[in-house]
């Protein structure tokens, strides 16, 4: 294990021993390296890259192979090519590559910040708050090694978190949130052989299907120009209503013994968030939860109309991603207990009839112009009964089948003056 901070252990993953000089000697280099260096912002992202960084080197982290590389382009070409008949919007992946764990962390780690930053500040500042008003001018600039010593304890459960992620994820888009560069379609193939594996699939198939999941992201989330910031700020704002639970931190903070450096190791920042409980706050989580939803059930409704009958077994396959996506693994679920917020997207299955409904009334071109503004998107409601909200979407105002009415331009003032569908909603 490299010599990190965080942590708190030696060179090979052990805590120092108390009783070592020595041990005790380098550890206090450590903590005092970590104070020095508090990073910027309320999470010390270098930390985090070096937390996730050592946690790979310990469970391994397989170099992609030239063979591997040119195996993902040549699927995510073919992906493409199956899934212009099932979608309208064009290819949206401009660079195929192969990463491997490490590199999807790299690659990703700029949005993560984006997602994390409003919760751990709320979470740094309340540290911060522990300190009596009394105490704090005493204290003088020794105040900011509570929020150096916050932003470290974040930092390094982050990168714990994204660290156990990296082995779990199988595509850029796999969690259902822009996080690669845009256009950049990516697979980790170590992490698609072993889920394989545990299938008992063959790796070229399970990687095909990845692949017509990542090309599906990437056509959304590129030629859908409002929806990548439409979710990055759904969660920040979700994110700066959280509420923080100070008994919790205090709890948290009433653990650690200077005089052990074990206790560090083993502090935990989980459950410092109180529940969603004021209706603002509900009504944010609903709407990007039903975003979420939507997202990923688009995607597994027009992988399966891509796929047909051409892979043998592709019932297995959408069964165990909706599953996955549903039920979220180990990883994702320590990822919600850091940030209070889960990825996975709740009433998938209900989403993806809710689309396929869409398609039967009013074909791919009609179904994927609801995406042309959030406002014409289904709402939680919709779910409920799919039939109804696809035949609204046409029947509305005698509008009759959207399929007819692909030259008028809504926008257009001389044109028909009726809504756009959706747009009372």
């Amino acid at each position: 294990m490299p010599d990190i901070p965080f942590g708190f252990a030696l060179p090979g993953g052990q805590p120092p021993d108390p009783n070592d000089p020595q041990q005790m000697q380098q550890f206090m280099a450590q903590l005092q390296q970590l104070l020095a260096s508090p990073g910027s912002g309320p999470v010390n992202w270098d930390l985090a890259r070096q937390v996730a960084a050592a946690q790979l080197a310990q469970a391994g982290d397989p170099a992609v192979s030239p063979y591997e590389r040119n195996a993902v382009e040549e699927v995510l070409r073919l992906a493409d090519l199956w899934l212009e008949q099932a979608v309208s919007l064009p290819s949206g992946v401009k660079t195929a590559v192969a990463w491997n764990r490490n590199e999807w962390i790299f690659r990703t780690l700029d949005v993560w910040q984006k997602l994390c930053n409003p919760v751990a500040g709320r979470m740094v500042n309340a540290m911060g708050d522990l300190v009596p008003p009394e105490a704090r001018a005493q204290l003088g600039p020794m105040q900011s090694m509570v929020t150096t010593l916050g932003g470290a304890l974040f930092g390094g459960q982050l990168g714990q978190a994204l660290g156990s992620l990296a082995a779990e994820v199988l595509s850029a888009g796999d969690i259902g949130l822009p996080l690669g560069p845009a256009g950049t379609g990516a697979l980790i193939p170590a992490n698609i052989r072993e889920f394989a594996t545990g299938l008992e699939l063959p790796e070229d198939e399970v990687r095909l299907y990845v692949a017509l999941r990542e090309a599906a992201h990437q056509r959304l989330f590129e030629h859908v120009p409002w929806l990548r910031g439409h979710i990055l700020n759904s969660i920040e704002t979700y994110a700066n209503g959280i509420t923080v639970n100070r008994e919790a931190i205090e709890e948290a903070m009433g653990r650690i013994d200077p005089t052990n450096p074990e206790s560090m190791q083993e502090l935990a920042m989980e459950g410092i968030f109180a529940p969603e409980d004021t209706p603002a706050q509900q009504a944010s989580l609903a709407r990007l939860e039903t975003t979420l939803a939507l997202v990923e059930g688009w995607v597994g409704h027009v992988v399966d109309m891509a796929v047909g009958d051409r892979l043998p077994n592709v019932v297995r396959l959408a069964e165990a991603f909706r599953r996955r996506r549903a039920a979220g693994g180990p990883a994702e679920q320590t990822f919600a207990a850091l940030v209070g917020l889960e990825l996975r997207p709740r009433r998938l299955r209900e989403a993806a009839a809710l689309w396929a409904a869409v398609t039967e009334h009013r074909g791919v071109q009609g179904r994927d112009s609801l995406w042309d503004h959030p406002d014409l998107l289904p709402s939680g409601d919709d779910f409920g009964d799919p039939e109804a909200f696809a035949r609204a979407q046409f029947d509305n105002g005698g509008l009759g089948d959207f399929d007819d009415l692909g030259d008028i331009d809504f926008g257009d003032s001389e044109g028909p003056k009726e809504n756009p569908p959706g747009e009372d909603k």
